[in-house]
């Protein structure tokens, strides 16, 4: 797992700065930076209203006495999206973007329902109730 991280954390910066130059030839540099600028900014308005609207629905959810358990997955999405919208390059960029709309996020949230499950079910993960 360990070593996972380590080319992740060293191959997608590597991957986002030779991205963002290849891109800066055809369209300029300072347009480039405009446009990593701008998504960071947007990204920080559409974060903020999804994550707004995710706690909404978990509170309805709790006023009825269910367990949010998609508001979880929602919320987790948003925030890890929200962070690389932060993060400047287009690959991660893009990753956010993907997180943050209810369309995509769906999808992403089917995957990670899943495999969530079967880490459970694997006893990767325990589940300890009173």
């Amino acid at each position: 797992m360990l070593s996972k991280l380590l080319i992740i954390f060293t191959l997608v910066p590597l991957v986002e700065l030779w991205l963002l130059f290849e891109v800066s030839k055809y369209i300029g540099g300072g347009t480039t930076v405009i446009i990593v600028a701008m998504t960071g900014f947007f990204g920080v308005i559409l974060a903020k209203s999804q994550g707004l609207m995710v706690l909404r629905q978990m509170a309805v959810r709790l006023s009825k006495a269910e367990m949010p358990a998609a508001g979880l997955i929602d919320g987790a999405c948003i925030l890890i999206g929200g962070a690389f919208l932060l993060t400047p390059g287009l690959l991660t960029d893009a990753a956010g973007f993907m997180l943050l709309f209810p369309i995509t996020r769906g999808i992403i949230k089917k995957y990670a329902r899943t495999k969530i499950q079967q880490m459970i079910e694997s006893n990767d993960i325990f589940i300890y109730r009173k």
